[in-house]
């Protein structure tokens, strides 16, 4: 059986991108560290480690993949990540009633925030024990 371990975001400046995603989703970074990578995990609880790789690469828009972060206090996680550094990104295709925010890291990388209230049983999917 195989199982998601790590997701891997190509960054510019690994340090901005540690602080970042550390603070985001409550991770610490494993060591040892890499001058050039860095392996994020949950500071409690399980889910999949979130990888840094300093590598040079093009930016492709919309992009091919993206995370879903699912949030218990939407709105109150959607400001966290603003006071973080983070942005939102208008899309002139999104529904009124949307359960979710398209947003992008300090480089741009882009993930969704999703109202978790709207996904009956979402704990079950990697939330923390």
């Amino acid at each position: 059986m195989l199982i998601v371990g790590s997701i891997v975001i190509r960054v510019e400046d690994l340090d901005d991108q540690i602080a970042f995603w550390t603070r985001a989703l409550d991770y610490v970074v494993r060591e040892p560290r890499g001058d050039d990578f860095a392996l994020l995990s949950p500071r409690a609880g399980s889910g999949p480690n979130l990888s840094l790789d300093a590598v040079p690469s093009e930016r492709v828009l919309p992009p091919r993949i993206h995370l879903d972060l699912y949030a218990e206090d939407w709105r109150a996680d959607i400001e966290r990540l603003l006071g973080l550094g983070a942005a939102r990104v208008e899309w002139s295709r999104m529904p009124p009633d949307a359960d979710y925010v398209i947003m992008e890291d300090p480089e741009g990388n882009r993930f969704c925030v999703i109202d978790a209230a709207e996904w009956p049983g979402w704990a079950r999917v990697g939330a923390r024990e």
